[in-house]
């Protein structure tokens, strides 16, 4: 008999187990083999059928270890013996590790619910039961968006003696007035459309579903009132930005589609943007785009009519103008 062969036990119960894991063994290495077989001599089809098959299967051993590091001095037990280490994490209890439970996010809000037990008396002598722990579970809930009708009531008051004029709180000021929509309810449908790219079809759709019947037009409508709110704010945003000592600037492609007719035209989103973060410099990341009809040179010219200093472009043509001696208020260097 070999010297490498192990000493077999007498016991049936070993037997058993090494037999079977020898099995489990043959066919691990039977898998690693029919997949690098397909890897090297299979057609590309065959290869990519391959891995995706024996993704989870495969495993060549190198996360997982049987060495098992030596105890500490201090790790013993009472008989003196060093205490055995841990074992080393398994692939599948890291990912269980790595499981949001009980690490919910801190800043939601928590709504307590406490389930007391159907009685709270001894069983055996009718005394009353005290407090000796809790089973504290945390779950992720959901409230889907409501709606509200906010009632103002503005109280009038008079003199019974005096002649003078009633005193009433004057109303609060709405994007609407007189309107039907809250600048709550109004900002909700924009950041929907915008932010969330959900279309006011399906806005009307979703409302629809809770009772509120509100026509795609009158959506648009307020959709409007609030872009020409925003509008001073949009035009801060984009003078702040040409304040600073360089600028990107870049433009894509955008279909439009006007009213009367029946296919788009290519109209273009200029990107005026800075940020310094990169290199820690004194601008905040900001971005405003600005829409043009095309992507012309007198477009983009406009556009930084009063801009001066470094304007990172690309090699578009059009932007060489730009470089013109003498151009006011200032000189724009293309990088």
């Amino acid at each position: 008999m070999s010297s490498l062969t192990p000493i077999l036990t007498r016991d049936p119960d070993v037997l058993i187990r090494m037999v079977h894991e020898r099995d489990v063994e043959i066919e691990r290495l039977h898998a690693m083999v029919k997949t690098m077989a397909a890897l090297v001599f299979g057609a590309r089809s065959e290869r990519s059928s391959a891995i995706l098959d024996a993704q989870e299967e495969l495993d060549l051993g190198d996360l997982a270890t049987d060495v098992t590091p030596p105890a500490a001095n201090d790790q013993e037990n009472a008989s003196g013996e060093a205490a055995p280490a841990p074992a080393a994490p398994t692939r599948k209890s890291q990912a269980k590790a790595r499981r949001n439970i009980g690490f919910l996010p801190k800043h939601l809000p928590r709504i307590e619910e406490i389930i007391e037990p159907a009685i709270t008396q001894c069983p055996c002598c009718a005394g009353k039961l005290h407090k000796i722990g809790e089973d504290v579970a945390e779950a992720m809930d959901a409230i889907p968006a409501i709606l509200r009708v906010l009632r103002t009531i503005r109280p009038a008051y008079a003199c019974r003696v005096c002649q003078d004029a009633p005193i009433q709180a004057p109303a609060r000021a709405r994007m609407f007035d007189g309107g039907m929509a809250t600048t709550g309810l109004i900002a909700n449908i924009v950041t929907w459309k915008y932010a969330w790219h959900l279309p006011l079809y399906r806005q009307t759709q979703i409302l629809a579903g809770q009772g509120v019947h509100i026509d795609r037009s009158t959506l648009a409508r307020w959709v409007c009132r609030a872009a020409w709110w925003l509008r001073p704010l949009y035009d801060l945003q984009l003078a702040t930005l040409h304040t600073q000592p360089r600028l990107f600037c870049d433009e894509t492609r955008m279909p439009v589609l006007e009213a009367g007719h029946k296919r788009c035209r290519i109209g273009q989103f200029w990107t005026h943007a800075v940020d310094d973060r990169p290199w820690k410099g004194p601008a905040a990341p900001a971005v405003v785009y600005v829409f043009a009809g095309s992507r012309a040179h007198k477009e983009i010219a406009e556009q930084l009519d009063d801009y001066q200093g470094i304007l990172q472009v690309d090699a578009y043509a059009g932007y060489s103008a730009l470089e013109k001696k003498g151009r006011q208020p200032g000189p724009i260097r293309l990088a």
